[in-house]
Order: C-alpha cells, then structure tokens, then sequence
C-alpha cells in the first residue's frame, strides 16, 4: 500500500490526520481523481468513493467542519504567495498537536465521557469545550476541559459523534470506536506498567502511528491506572444500611474539584503516581516552562495532601486523580479488603472541610 505522500505531494498533513479525510482533502482540494486515489492505495474505486462521500455528510458537524478547512488552509500554505500563507497561519492546527498528545488527552476525555450521562458540549463562541455529566438528583457537574483543536481530532477520527442539528451548544456522545480506542491506550499503558516491551514480534496494523507517553521513574509500584470510571461513580450509586448513596454529591464534588486541580497541576511538570513523589517534586519543579495556572494549581493540591496527611492524602490522590481502583489501591497500600471505601470516605469529608476553610465550599471549579 502506497503513501498518501505519494498521492498528494503538496500537502503535507499530520500522521494523525485518518487515511479516509486524506482522501477526501485529495479528491476535493487537490481534484485528484476517485480511480486515481484508488490505484494509489490499490483498491476498488467504490471504497473512496464512500470515504468521500461520509466526510461530505459530516461537514454539518462544526468539528468536522472546522478540521478540514485547517487541514485544507495548513497543507496549501506551501504554494501559496507569503502574504496568504500570513494570513492562513492562524487557521493551522498548532504544530503540538501529535498523536502522542491526541492519545493523552483522549484517555483522560474519552474515561469521562465512558461516565453515565456523561456529554462533550461545544458552544460556538468558546475556544475550549467541556464535559458534563448529569448526577441522579439533575445537576450539572463539569468533569473536564478539552482544547478545541483535540475536539476536532476525536471527532476526525469519528471517536465522538453529534446527533444534534443545529443547536448553539452541540453535544457529542463517544462512539464505539471511541470506546475501542480507550481500550487500546489503556491497554498499552497496562502492558508496561506490567513489564511487557511495546515493540514485540509483529506490529498490529490498527495501532500503525500510535505513539503512547513513557512512564515516569521512580513509582512506588507499578498500578494498573487510567480505568474507565472514576471509583466515585460507583461508591456513589452503592447504598449504605439506611438507604442513602454511601458518598453523597457534596463528597464526589469535593473528589471532582481535587482531579482537576491535579490535571492542571500536571502540565508542564514531571508525572507523578504517588503522594511522596508528588510532595517531593511540587516545590522543585517550578521552572521558567510551567504555565502560571499549573504552579497555583500545584500549591492548591499540595495545601490540600497536607491537611489530610499521608493516608488519606494517598488514597484521594489515588481514587480521585488516578482513578485507580478500591481493590487495587488497598492492595498497594497494604490495606485490609473492604477498608478502602471507609478510608476514601473519610478522606472525602475531610477534603471538604479543607476547602471550606480554605477556598469557600468546594472551591469552583476552574474554567
């Protein structure tokens, strides 16, 4: 199988860019011919043909939409006078946008859209998008921001889609190759905190162009992290003896408040997995590079794992940052069966206490 490079010489697209919108770019910007495309990649014309015409229909959806006129506008800018290449400089995808970085935000977007009632919403006017997600009693709880270009990316590679028509705010629902993607990047991730080497006999095509974040030295022990559902979620839908939800909303939202505080934390310094390696490296790994926001967002997780102390502030890290599971995080720290759930929600209550005294209930969350 021939390279889409071979296909069109101008254009020189992102490796994340999926063979079938290649396609269609070539056939609509460059005019190249449906049977010449086929003979290119040596097969039946009728296969471009649908390509061409899914991507047709889907330009209604405003990622969609808004990807393709930055592809067009990026991969042109090479023939063009330099007066409108200046001008089409602001439509380009920015150039940190590679797969590597599509595959961490999509397990962190992709795990919370996984979540019950959980949707991507997308205003027209708003550079970012968020994910939402219904709890029982009807509020609205905001889970996480995605960057408008990453948005693009996952509705390219059709892992979200938007059934809506026209509305101000679309909402995007994870597809079943959304859900097969988590599933790879998650696996990935758990076959080398498992020790098995990435590159191994032979290649799955499926996965040709991935490219997954290495972990970081210096772990504890090796999790298996990254799960599908917040362990909240589930400790919230569990009644206690009297009929209540073991964790009420308040504790999930103080939970919910911590995470994003540590997301934010996490740009532009070393990943942590630990509480000790998080205290320790909180203070030194202020540098020139580290965004503002992620240095405040630091102090405020690190206030936060003070109060509570090294056994509750080891569980939330874990429950409520990493998503690791009860079972796996009472194995790790050593715990009796069963007593994590007790723990975390102890931890929870004190969580809440600390940004009441602090910030003001929970804390809003940020965005």
């Amino acid at each position: 199988m021939r390279n889409m490079t071979s296909i069109a010489p101008s254009r020189n697209m992102p490796k994340w860019v999926p063979v079938a919108a290649r396609h269609y770019l070539a056939h609509t910007e460059d005019g190249q011919s449906i049977r010449a495309l086929a003979r290119a990649i040596d097969c039946h014309p009728s296969t471009i043909l649908r390509q061409v015409r899914r991507f047709e229909g889907r330009r209604d959806d405003p990622l969609i939409d808004a990807a393709l006129k930055s592809l067009a506008d990026q991969t042109q800018v090479n023939i063009e006078p330099q007066e409108t290449k200046q001008m089409k400089m602001t439509h380009r995808f920015d150039e940190a946008l590679t797969q590597e970085r599509i595959d961490c935000e999509a397990k962190r977007i992709l795990r919370r859209m996984c979540e019950p009632r959980a949707v991507l919403a997308v205003a027209r006017e708003m550079e970012t998008a968020v994910v939402v997600r219904e709890n029982d009693a009807g509020e609205s709880l905001r889970t996480a921001i995605v960057d408008r270009e990453i948005a693009q990316a996952m509705a390219l590679k059709e892992w979200i889609i938007c059934p809506d028509d026209g509305s101000r705010i679309r909402r995007y629902f994870i597809t079943n190759a959304g859900r097969a993607a988590l599933r790879r990047l998650t696996a990935a991730d758990e076959n080398k905190a498992q020790g098995f080497a990435e590159h191994q006999g032979t290649r799955d095509p499926d996965l040709e162009g991935w490219s997954f974040p290495k972990e970081s030295d210096g772990m504890r022990s090796r999790s298996r992290y990254y799960a599908i559902e917040s362990p909240l979620l589930g400790l919230a839908r569990r009644k206690d003896r009297d009929g209540t939800p073991f964790l009420s909303n308040d504790l999930v939202k103080a939970g919910e408040r911590l995470r994003e505080d540590f997301e934010l934390a996490q740009i532009g310094g070393p990943a942590v997995r630990t509480y000790d390696a998080f205290m320790q490296t909180i203070d030194t790994s202020a540098g020139n590079m580290t965004p503002a926001g992620a240095l405040k967002a630091r102090a405020r997780v690190q206030a936060a794992m003070q109060d509570l102390g090294l056994g509750l502030g080891d569980v939330v890290l874990r429950c409520c940052c990493l998503l690791e599971g009860l079972e796996v995080t009472e194995k790790n720290l050593g715990w009796s069966a069963r007593s994590g759930k007790i723990v975390l929600r102890i931890a929870l209550q004190r969580l809440i206490v600390h940004y009441e005294a602090t910030q003001g209930k929970f804390a809003p969350m940020i965005g």
